[in-house]
């Protein structure tokens, strides 16, 4: 980091790395990467069951990282945090170098 952040710019950024701290949303990040799908979609992409979906998908809404729009029953849910998808592209080549690593 180039400068000295204050607390309260911290505790932001600490609020963000908390969205990536859990594998089921990053899978549902790389499942809403390229396109905008709905909850059952989202399922059948990461293999998460509906309300534990749901449940990702309303607190990755409420930080502002995902919206959704409703067409007839269905919710389609699309990622308008792109900073925070191309921080995820960023890592990984740490991923990468952190798997070989566990190999040794």
């Amino acid at each position: 980091m180039d400068a000295i952040l204050s607390p309260a710019e911290l505790e932001i950024l600490a609020g963000r790395f908390k969205i990536l701290a859990e594998p089921a949303r990053l899978q549902i990040l790389a499942a809403l990467s390229y396109q905008e799908h709905n909850v059952q979609e989202i399922c059948a992409c990461t293999g998460l069951h509906q309300g534990n979906a749901s449940r990702h998908l309303r607190l990755m809404r409420d930080a502002g990282v995902v919206a959704c729009r409703r067409e007839g029953i269905w919710r389609y849910y699309r990622v308008i945090d792109t900073d925070l998808l191309a921080l995820c592209s960023h890592l990984q080549p740490l991923l990468h170098r952190l798997k070989e690593q566990g190999k040794s």
